[in-house]
Formats: structure tokens, C-alpha cells, sequence
């Protein structure tokens, strides 16, 4: 049983892992079983742990402890004996100094752990991942796109991924959705990094974009949607920039 903890409000959050009564609210019509119920015997992923808020907190260690829970509106005990495991992108000691996470809990959840290392620290499941996220989104699409070409792989490896895997499979959707051919090329990646431009020494930044902004736009042969999606920003901004630094298409 998975649960996306920062998915739901505080409310929500509580009908979702605890089930609740009919009658026990407004729409409750029926009597419905949570997901602690449902991972009776099996294992509960708590997704986004660190979004819990302190009231639930307390609720779920008491979960953990006793092995006993109560549907919303309900008054009859409920036995459960399920594995947890919990993943969060928040530093939890951190947040038990800050005083929104609370420690007995961490405690308890951090029986075994371990730290997912970022993306720029074992690039070589890049080349894997990015095949499978191919795949995945060339048939949620209907697009015949089924290669990556040998340049656009060299652009993701030399990438630090600062969004992990997640911003990765954001590139390849995109990439999928706005190429024109069965092979991914860079321009089709939503790619950045700081030294493409060159920027030497006592460049104000005003000539650094100018720089960029002309590369993309050249890379892209002067496609002004496919520059302004590559850049992140709309086209009528794009356009304003494009007559600030006073760019003209080459030819």
C-alpha cells in the first residue's frame, strides 16, 4: 500500500490512513477501510513522511507502537501488523531541531536506513533510466521516437541533475512530446548548463544572456517556441528579449 503524504491535506490525509465510519462526516455514506487496514500482513510506503503534520504524527506513532488504530468515527479497535517503509527529500534532523518533526517518530521509522545518493554521483544509471523513460512516455504519447542519439546521451551525462532522477524523467517527457524525429538530439532537452556559455572574465550579465539566448536561438534555428521552452519562459518574453539585445536571425 503506497501513500503520497504530501498529497493530501491534513483532513484527507487521516480519512486515507485510517479508513472511516458511514456517518462519520458529511459524505461519509459508506464505511470505508484505510490503508493501514489494507497493508494488514503486507508492507505500507509512506511517501513524503516529512509533510505529516504534528497532530498526525502522533497518531501514526501510536499506530507503530501499539499496533492499534480507530477508523474515523468509529469506536472499534482495529488490529494491524504491516512493514513500513518511509522516504522523504526532507532533512528529518533538521526538522527535529525546527521543531516540526517529531523525534520519537524518526526514531521509530529509522530503524534501517539509507541515503539515495543524487544523480550526479552515479551517472552511470543515466543511460539505463533514460532508455526506460523513453519507452515509457513514447507509448503513453503514440510517438515513434525509440533512440537517443549518441550527442543528446553525452549532454545528459555531462548534466548534474540537480532534480535527481525525477527532473530526468521530466527531460525525456519533454523531449518526446516536442521532437521531430525517432531519435532524441539535445535540442530536444531541456538542458542547461552555465558552460555552454562562454563568459569570460569582467562579462556583465546582460552580455551573458545575450550569449545564451543567441545560442539557443541559433541551436534551435531560430525556432521561437522551441527556444522559449528550452529557456523556460513564454514566447512574448522571448520575444521582448530578443529585441532588447537587438538579435537578428542569421542570414
Amino acid at each position: 500500500m503506497v501513500v503520497n503524504c504530501g498529497a493530501f491535506p491534513e483532513h484527507l490525509l487521516e480519512s486515507e490512513l485510517f479508513g472511516y465510519q458511514k456517518g462519520a462526516f458529511t459524505d461519509a455514506k459508506m464505511t470505508k477501510k484505510g490503508r493501514l487496514e489494507l497493508a494488514h500482513g503486507g508492507t505500507l510506503f509512506l511517501d513524503e513522511v516529512g509533510e505529516i503534520s504534528t497532530r498526525m504524527q502522533i497518531d501514526l506513532l501510536r499506530v507503530l507502537e501499539d499496533h492499534v488504530f480507530y477508523r474515523v468515527g468509529g469506536t472499534q479497535p482495529i488490529e494491524a501488523d504491516f512493514r513500513v517503509i518511509a522516504a522523504t527529500n526532507k532533512d528529518l534532523e533538521k526538522a527535529i531541531k525546527q521543531g516540526t518533526f517529531r523525534e520519537d517518530l524518526y526514531y521509530r521509522l529509522n530503524v534501517i536506513s539509507f541515503s539515495m545518493p543524487p544523480l550526479r554521483e552515479h551517472k552511470e544509471d543515466i543511460p539505463p533510466l533514460a532508455e526506460y523513460f523513453l519507452h515509457r512516455f513514447a507509448q503513453d504519447t503514440n510517438k515513434m521516437v525509440d533512440q537517443i542519439s549518441r550527442e543528446a546521451l553525452d549532454e545528459m551525462m555531462l548534466y548534474d541533475w540537480p532534480g535527481n532522477v525525477r527532473e530526468l524523467g521530466n527531460a525525456l517527457e519533454r523531449a518526446v512530446v516536442v521532437g521531430k524525429s525517432r531519435k532524441i538530439l539535445p535540442q530536444d532537452l531541456p538542458i542547461f548548463r552555465p558552460e555552454y556559455v562562454s563568459s569570460p572574465p569582467g562579462r556583465t550579465l546582460r552580455e551573458v544572456e545575450k550569449a545564451h539566448l543567441e545560442s539557443v536561438l541559433n541551436e534551435t534555428q531560430w525556432n521561437v517556441s522551441k527556444s522559449a521552452e528550452i529557456l523556460g519562459i513564454d514566447r512574448s518574453t522571448l520575444y521582448d528579449k530578443i529585441k532588447r539585445h537587438d538579435l537578428r536571425k542569421p542570414g
